[in-house]
């Protein structure tokens, strides 16, 4: 909302259309998707890829401090005065949608104009001006930076082809120049009751590529239709996974409008590739369907993954872990966690220890003792345990654990491992401990906290 408020001032003050270009991404993708279909769960996050099991990767019903919510439903009782702009004879045609406005101009007259339009599904707008009496005026009407074959007035994102298709602008039926200004066609004539502007702006499905230097982006594409950014979820994708996909720069994409989902959405179609690992390390390929829909109108259907930013290639890609003992096993943690536990044998490797995409941690707990254990569908036998400690130095109060230790089940009984080597607690890690090898039903892995701080895991892997 922040975002909004101060890129409409901006254009109020400089008459420009890349901050109504910021403030309609925004609007449409950045500012809704805070809010559930229903109205009664919220996000602070804007989060650009989910697995599932993270809490930021649901809407919540309320906050301790809850300032948002309400903002929020000031906010978008507002937006029909974002619609238009006037000063002294001229008019500014910011946004579109389907609506009808009575705006007094500063010489005292009213104009009444109304848009008939399916925006942000279809490009076509048709408007329909009636001042109170015939005069002369100017209606600068926006032509959007996506229209124009960019996404935003700056380097930090780039469509990955040119379109070539006309933006197509009339008057009265008889088609105009598309001469911009600070973004605005300036259409300057007296008008009367019953003038109609009908803008056409063509809306092909655009691969984003970031500016090289955002480093979690390269090697992927956003997609993109008109105003709109879009995402692939679990529920509408084989196999209720998404962060395996690679798509393909190849890759023929449609689009389809859904009235039945999600409240009426257009969907993204396609063909991906679903990436998996083998029992010797090789990555598998197999294609598959693939569907995206609007990045606001994610977590509305349960959790699971979901991915905006998408690979194109496979070395930018997160193949699925091949099973093993470990990501097959059923996981408990101690305590009273705020993290699912699932998230630590996912078979993903971290960049950091501070990575937040998937962890596990046992904060607000401090100081304490806590055990996490695996139980295995059958007996089987281990050697080796690894451990990537979760630390958010400098965000929160997670460090890795002053001491930890691991024991495997003996029957009823719990018997420490038996090794030479250290329990290490280093960070940005695995921490591998070999040990005699056992064959057992379950591990388990006791740590204690430092004094005055939580503890947490990314990983734990064993075989």
């Amino acid at each position: 909302m922040g975002n909004d408020y101060w890129n409409h001032r901006l254009f109020l003050l400089h008459a420009d259309s890349k901050y109504i270009d910021v403030m309609e991404r925004t609007l449409y993708n950045g500012l809704i998707s805070g809010v559930a279909l229903d109205g009664k769960t919220f996000f602070y996050q804007n989060p650009l890829e989910a697995t599932g099991l993270a809490g930021k990767d649901q809407r919540s019903p309320w906050f301790g401090v809850a300032c948002c919510p309400g903002n929020i439903t000031r906010f978008m009782a507002s937006v029909p005065g974002y619609v238009y702009a006037q000063r002294n004879d001229a008019l500014w045609v910011n946004l579109y949608m389907g609506s009808s406005a009575d705006i007094k101009m500063d010489n005292g007259r009213t104009v009444k104009m109304v848009q008939d339009t399916r925006y942000p599904w279809d490009g076509a707008v048709k408007m329909t001006v009636n001042p109170d009496q015939a005069a002369a005026m100017t209606i600068n009407v926006r032509i959007p930076g996506w229209a124009r074959n960019e996404p935003i007035a700056s380097d930090l994102y780039r469509f990955e082809d040119k379109n070539s298709e006309p933006v197509v602008l009339k008057v009265n039926g008889k088609p105009v120049p598309v001469k911009l200004d600070k973004g605005y066609v300036a259409l300057t004539r007296t008008w009367k009751a019953g003038d109609t502007i009908e803008l056409g702006l063509p809306m092909p499905i655009r691969r984003v590529l970031a500016n090289d230097l955002v480093s979690a982006d390269r090697g992927r594409v956003a997609i993109e239709r008109g105003p709109i950014v879009y995402a692939a979820e679990w529920i509408d994708n084989p196999n209720g996974k998404v962060r395996n996909l690679m798509l393909p720069d190849s890759a023929k994409l449609t689009a389809e409008y859904k009235s039945d989902l999600l409240k009426g959405v257009e969907v993204i179609k396609g063909k991906a590739v679903s990436l998996a690992f083998d029992g010797q390390g090789n990555v598998a390929e197999v294609e598959q369907e693939f569907t995206a829909i609007p990045y606001y109108a994610w977590a509305n259907r349960g959790p699971g993954q979901m991915m905006v930013w998408i690979p194109n290639t496979v070395a930018s890609a997160k193949p699925l872990a091949f099973p093993t003992v470990v990501t097959t096993a059923k996981v408990t943690a101690s305590g009273k966690p705020q993290h699912n536990v699932e998230a630590i044998k996912d078979g993903e490797t971290p960049t950091a220890s501070n990575d937040h995409a998937s962890y596990f941690d046992w904060w607000p707990a401090q100081g304490n003792k806590e055990s996490v254990e695996y139980t295995f569908e059958k007996a089987a036998p281990v050697h080796e345990c690894s451990l990537y400690w979760f630390d958010d130095t400098g965000q929160g109060s997670v460090r890795v654990p002053a001491s930890w230790r691991l024991l495997y089940k003996d029957g009823e009984k719990w018997k420490p491992v038996e090794t030479s080597g250290a329990f290490g607690v280093e960070k940005d890690k695995f921490n591998k401990v070999n040990f005699k090898p056992v064959t057992t039903t379950a591990l388990r892995v006791e740590v204690t906290a430092q004094e005055r701080f939580s503890v947490g895991i990314q990983k734990w892997t064993a075989k």
